[in-house]
């Protein structure tokens, strides 16, 4: 039995969080438990305690075995970016993946974006200077380092081409990404892995041109922001794009999107973006408590969500009928 904490979110965010409590609840039928401790934290919370992350939520962050956090609104900085300095989840985790039925690029896309989560210009080191602005890059080699060898190590469990690309700009930002790919570059050594090097720009091109040519990319946290949301249009939108931000010891497991306050009330939220995130968080605590029934759970709720949308089951959003509860209700009915 895994706690799992679950930030219910602004906007759409309750309705996702109900989705995804009620297939969590569904996924013990395949030999894994869960046990959901709802959370307030975002704008709702701000209002009511003053804080967009109360200190009652953190502790039970901190004692739970993973968390889940919907989309939350205006208050979104002061709840994750707070949340991934505090727990070191020094790792953002991108799929990018083409499913069925949805407007893709190509149908054979399947990579990961792999980006650096706590350093960069993301720092905030700003600095007003009158009639200029400066802001403070840091780039360190400890950090670069362990994202690299978390781009490697996602690149050896994966069924892919065993690649990872290293995205940087180290011809115009000679130091900062200089250190970033020559570190990436030496711990390439230590692996049976394909690697190369790509400048962003470069990049951003190649994301249109040749998707299909991607693994693992490896990047600087800025890069990395842009390009994975690059990524999720590439394949059909934020709908279908989860994510997770990964520590040594934690990690959290979101959707892309945000709260999407123009439908918020209306119940008809595409949750497939959640559900993919538990899909990830399933891999996540299969690995690290070598629960394979955990891993399997996670698999299987990946393949009936394939398989809906690609029968026509789908949420309005990518061009089908079915509201929050309906779709949620067929996944489960599949598992």
């Amino acid at each position: 039995m895994y706690e799992i904490s679950m930030i219910r979110g602004d906007g759409i965010g309750p309705d996702l969080a109900d989705s995804a409590s009620s297939v969590l609840g569904a996924m013990g039928r395949l030999g894994a438990e869960f046990e959901i401790v709802p959370l307030d934290a975002g704008d709702g919370a701000l209002k009511k305690t003053g804080k967009a992350l109360p200190d009652e939520t953190v502790s039970a962050i901190r004692n739970s075995d993973a968390c889940l956090k919907a989309p939350v609104g205006e208050s979104a900085a002061d709840v994750i970016v707070v949340l991934r300095r505090m727990l070191d989840l020094y790792a953002n985790i991108r799929p990018a993946k083409s499913y069925p039925g949805m407007n893709a690029l190509r149908d054979d896309i399947d990579m990961v974006i792999v980006r650096e989560n706590t350093e960069d210009l993301y720092t905030g080191k700003e600095f007003d200077l009158g009639d200029s602005a400066v802001a403070l890059r840091i780039i360190s080699e400890a950090a670069s380092e362990r994202i690299a060898r978390h781009a490697f190590e996602t690149a050896e469990r994966r069924d892919g081409a065993k690649k990872v690309t290293c995205v940087h700009k180290s011809n115009v930002m000679r130091i900062t990404d200089g250190l970033f790919a020559s570190t990436c570059s030496r711990v390439a050594k230590e692996y049976d892995i394909r690697f190369e090097e790509m400048y962003v720009d470069a990049c951003a091109m190649n994301l249109i041109r040749q998707p299909e040519k991607f693994d693992v990319i490896v990047t600087t946290n800025l890069f990395g922001d842009i390009l994975s949301d690059e990524s999720s249009q590439v394949v059909g939108g934020l709908g279908m794009a989860p994510a997770a931000n990964i520590g040594d010891d934690f990690a959290l497991f979101e959707p892309v999107h945000g709260a999407a306050f123009d439908i918020a009330d209306s119940h008809i939220a595409n949750p497939s973006s959640f559900l993919l995130s538990i899909k990830m968080m399933c891999d996540w605590l299969g690995a690290k408590h070598k629960d394979d029934a955990c891993t399997n759970a996670g698999r299987r709720l990946e393949s009936v969500i394939f398989d809906l949308v690609k029968s026509g089951v789908k949420t309005r959003d990518i061009g089908g009928d079915q509201n929050t509860a309906q779709f949620t209700q067929k996944i489960i009915d599949a598992l």
